[in-house]
């Protein structure tokens, strides 16, 4: 494993137990530029594991908690007129940081939670006919409670579409909420977590995900996996072109934390099921998400992968 990747994580896991593979994921999509979406129940830790990675990064913080009464103008700013100067000035948003943690976003109307797409697609904010760039990195972890659950409404397609992976924590194993129990004796875990890189270095590893080779053949292979979905017979809306880019940066970033320069088929496996579910539209009348997982996985046992 990259020697910094596992610095990272190291940090991370002394506030979060037991979620190896979720924190694995979480750190793929922030180091290939992407956003996370995370749906669960409240407590198992959504707030944590944004607050820890902003911690062991180094990253400013930014957090709303968003509710039906939460306006754009809280997230991107808004121009307030100085008297002194005779001119309006711009007054930040709480999206000016470097990992912004949108809690319970669908608790939002949607009028706020579109503030979000300009942001989270070019990494700039516009208001009033002014644009205003972001700093580096951005990154959104954005939380939900799930689908049905008081005063929460489905998030637009098109937003959705924009995080490169959606998870879903889980209860903690008997030993993982054993050892919360332990840590929490007379301390609280995220004050143990340290940072050990710096904004730049995020920045570098960044750019040097995005130079991980990758195959023509497994190019190939990403490209008939996004395909099928739209062709399955259970599936009334595939994965769009953005997934297949999102599929390929995100294996990337995997074979980056993995310490190789060239990205495997097994890199592709560990990223699919999270970074696909989410963009297509079973016509199952159960779980949506249950049943895209199992469409996904259904596409990934018939395309045989490249020998590379």
């Amino acid at each position: 494993m990259n020697p910094t990747c596992e610095k990272i994580l190291f940090e991370v896991k002394k506030a979060v137990s037991g979620k190896d593979e979720v924190l694995f994921l979480c750190l793929t999509a922030m180091l290939s530029n992407g956003h996370i979406l995370i749906e669960d129940i409240p407590g198992v830790g959504k707030t944590t594991i944004a607050i820890a990675f902003s911690k062991a990064m180094s990253l400013d913080y930014g957090r709303v908690q968003f509710n039906p009464d939460v306006l754009p103008s809280d997230i991107t700013g808004f121009s307030v007129y100085k008297k002194e100067s005779g001119s309006f000035e711009f007054t930040e948003g709480a999206v000016f940081s470097n990992l912004f943690l949108a809690d319970e976003l669908n608790r939002a109307t949607s009028r706020t939670q579109s503030a979000l797409l300009e942001a989270m697609e070019e990494g700039q904010v516009t208001v009033d006919g002014i644009t205003h760039p972001l700093p580096a990195p951005f990154i959104v972890i954005a939380t939900q409670n799930p689908t049905g659950a008081a005063g929460t409404q489905l998030l637009p397609d098109s937003e959705v579409d924009r995080f490169a992976i959606r998870l879903t924590i889980g209860y903690p194993s008997l030993e993982a909420e054993r050892e919360l129990l332990k840590r929490r004796q007379g301390s609280n875990p995220i004050d143990d977590v340290n940072p050990v890189v710096s904004r730049d270095t995020i920045v570098l590893m960044q750019n040097e995900v995005s130079k991980v080779f990758v195959h023509p053949d497994i190019s190939e292979y990403i490209i008939s996996l996004i395909r099928a979905t739209r062709k399955h017979e259970g599936v009334i809306r595939g994965a769009s072109p953005r997934a297949t880019l999102s599929v390929t940066s995100l294996s990337k970033a995997a074979a980056f934390i993995m310490g190789r320069d060239f990205v495997t088929p097994y890199d592709v496996k560990n990223v699919l099921v999270p970074a696909v579910v989410h963009r297509i539209l079973p016509d199952s009348s159960e779980d949506r998400m249950k049943a895209g997982r199992q469409i996904v996985e259904s596409i990934f046992e018939k395309i045989p992968a490249p020998k590379v």
